[in-house]
């Protein structure tokens, strides 16, 4: 899924967000960081900067995390502190999921108008496919439908049912992964 520019900018924002909380750690905890020891002494030494040498530090640490995998740090830092952090990342995630849905839905409403053809509940999706693909557990005929109602009345009841089913399927996917964790 390409992602816009702006949705771009949104998640380096998110995980500059985390690299001020890792910041904000004794030096102890972040020893156990699961990041490699460059960033951990980076880290380190932004505890003693202030000013404009922080911020250009932690943009560093940033460009540095947000090509790689995240998750860790969100769990880790979600046992140490009970960061509302990681929550926020995933509500934002759904937000963007059910926006480019919505907007593939009234595209394709547009385009089934301008060439005199009905739009159907199960018209054809690729972003469907690709939060399917992300998260297994939705119900893509419901993404569909609601989808579809949404762009012919733009009723917001719609979007958020979207949503709904997002986060449902979205914390059936952490269930599974915490069960499996555990395993």
């Amino acid at each position: 899924m390409n992602l816009s520019r702006s949705e771009q900018k949104r998640r380096v924002k998110q995980v500059e967000k985390l690299v001020v909380e890792l910041v904000a750690l004794p030096a102890g905890l972040l020893e156990k960081l699961p990041v490699d020891e460059e960033v951990q002494q980076l880290l380190q030494e932004v505890a003693g900067l202030k000013g404009g040498s922080r911020k250009r530090q932690i943009k560093y640490i940033t460009k540095l995390l947000r090509d790689i995998s995240t998750e860790e740090l969100y769990a880790f830092l979600e046992k140490r502190k009970g960061t509302e952090l990681h929550k926020k990342k995933q509500f934002h995630e759904l937000e963007y999921l059910r926006d480019i849905l919505i907007e593939e839905a009234i595209v394709a409403r547009r385009e089934a108008k301008a060439e005199h053809l009905d739009l159907t509940e199960d018209w054809p999706s690729a972003v469907v496919e690709d939060i399917a693909e992300e998260l297994p557990s939705v119900d893509r005929h419901e993404l569909h439908r609601l989808a579809f109602f949404f762009a012919m009345g733009r009723n917001r009841q719609h979007s958020r049912e979207i949503f709904r089913l997002l986060q449902a399927a979205q914390e059936k996917e952490l269930m599974t992964r915490k069960m499996q964790q555990e395993m």
